[in-house]
């Protein structure tokens, strides 16, 4: 079992940078876990944004936010890090972090645990 913790977000301009974390809540280890961001605009289906592997040397990225957006984790910290530069209006959403357990791949199917979702804005 595993409880997902979220923080980061906010308002930003176009253009600006925010770090989302997700952590396991105390008590509970992230290692044995790939993890995936996702992402779900009012009104839209959630759509997968980034995942990482167990070991952080495998990230993928969805090419909605290649170049922009970098994945890292911290197994020490039980943390999942996403860095989002250069944002846009199209990246608002309500993002999530997901943990799947039981692979060593980074993957974004049959996600066993979910963070409570925080909101990013991105608007002048």
């Amino acid at each position: 079992h595993l409880e997902l913790v979220q923080s980061g977000g906010g308002l930003v301009q176009p253009g600006g940078s925010l770090n989302l974390s997700c952590a396991a809540a105390p008590g509970f280890f992230m290692d044995p876990y790939a993890i995936a961001w996702f992402r779900q605009a009012p009104g839209k289906e959630r759509e997968a944004v980034s995942c990482i592997d167990i070991t952080g040397d495998r990230p993928n990225y969805k090419d909605s936010v290649k170049g922009r957006f970098t994945i890292s984790r911290d197994n020490a910290k039980g943390t999942v890090y996403l860095q989002m530069n250069d944002l846009k209006p199209e990246d608002t959403a309500t993002y999530y972090c997901a943990a799947k357990g039981s692979t060593r791949f980074c993957v974004y199917y049959e996600m066993q645990y979910w963070g409570e979702g925080t909101l990013v804005a991105v608007s002048s």
